[in-house]
C-alpha cells in the first residue's frame, strides 16, 4: 500500500521531536496538534484505517503512536529515530 511522503516526513517528525511532543509518554498539545494532521492526512488517503484513527485519538500515547507509524514506516526506523532523540547521536559507555 502507498502512502504519501508527506504523512511519513510529519511522522518522522514527530518521532524525531520526542521532547518536544511528548511529556511522560503522552503526547502533549503541539503533539496533538501534529498527531492529528496525520490522522487527517491518513484518513483522507486511506479511509479504512478509521477504526485505528479513532482508537489511537481517544489515547494519544506513545505506543498508539508508534502503532500508527508502523502502517508506513518500517520497525528499524521508528525505533532508530526514538533511540536517537530519546539518547541522542553519541553512545557513552560506563
Amino acid at each position: 500500500m502507498r502512502f504519501g511522503r508527506v504523512l511519513q516526513s510529519l511522522m518522522r517528525k514527530l518521532l524525531r521531536g520526542y521532547y518536544l511532543y511528548f511529556h511522560n509518554d503522552m503526547l502533549n498539545s503541539d503533539g496533538r496538534r501534529l498527531f492529528e494532521e496525520i490522522l487527517k492526512m491518513l484518513m483522507y488517503e486511506h479511509p479504512e484505517y478509521r477504526r485505528l484513527v479513532y482508537r489511537v485519538r481517544r489515547n494519544p500515547d506513545l505506543d498508539n503512536v508508534i502503532r500508527v507509524a508502523r502502517l508506513f514506516l518500517d520497525e528499524d526506523e521508528i525505533h532508530e529515530l526514538l533511540d536517537t532523540s530519546i539518547n541522542g547521536f553519541y553512545i557513552y559507555k560506563k
